[in-house]
């Protein structure tokens, strides 16, 4: 399973274009599916980004909004004319689409192979999901911005496996005690406090950014 980070506040590879902004979305490459997390705040930079990555937006299958904040789902109006037929799952329900699919997320369920939602966590001030990743070096956390609590967040995902690490937004979250077991951080985003994590774990906490690839 291959992510690659396709939105974000920071650049991780400086050298093929890529554009920053305030948001996130991540790319998830399966064997079987193309699974896009969030689309940022504006399609042009996530097209752009996507582009210059030679990551095809016609090739996505399915689409997962972890929340209905503009930074995680404002570039997902105009990615549909870029996209064919799409699933996406979302909290919200919306306008339907001759193009989508909708799903309105509520409990935890398969996305696909090797994939989960959390499903439905209550947030402050917003409710948010996050997917489990079942990949060949183990469980790894993807999050949008963490609203419910990293530790709400690592609490419901046990159920899925034993978590080797975490990816995304980790917002205001400064519990650091409780990732001390985990073997790979990845703070993006909205994380508040990234140099004192790096500081606390600096063998497994890596820089985050648009253009980073993590194979798990």
């Amino acid at each position: 399973m291959k992510l690659t980070i396709v939105y974000d506040n920071d650049i991780f590879d400086k050298k093929k274009g890529l554009k920053s902004d305030w948001g996130f979305s991540c790319l998830i490459q399966t064997e079987e599916e193309n699974i896009l997390f969030d689309t940022g705040a504006k399609s042009k930079i996530l097209i752009h980004n996507m582009h210059k990555l030679n990551l095809n937006p016609k090739l996505i299958d399915k689409i997962v909004i972890s929340h209905e904040h503009w930074d995680h789902n404002g570039g997902l109006k105009s990615l549909i004319s870029n996209t064919n037929n799409v699933e996406i799952f979302r909290l919200e329900s919306q306008n339907s689409n001759e193009k989508i699919n909708y799903n309105i997320v509520k409990d935890p369920q398969l996305i696909t192979n090797d994939i989960h939602t959390t499903g439905r966590l209550i947030g402050s001030p917003i409710d948010e999901q996050s997917l489990a990743l079942k990949g060949k070096k183990g469980l790894y956390i993807l999050t949008g911005c963490s609203h419910p609590g990293i530790e709400k967040i690592l609490e419901n995902t046990k159920q899925f496996g034993n978590i080797k690490g975490i990816i995304g937004g980790f917002h205001g979250f400064k519990n650091f005690s409780i990732l001390e077991n985990l073997e790979f951080i990845c703070p993006c985003h909205c994380t508040k406090y990234k140099k004192e994590i790096k500081m606390t774990f600096p063998n497994v906490c890596y820089g985050c950014g648009v253009g980073k690839i993590i194979d798990i």
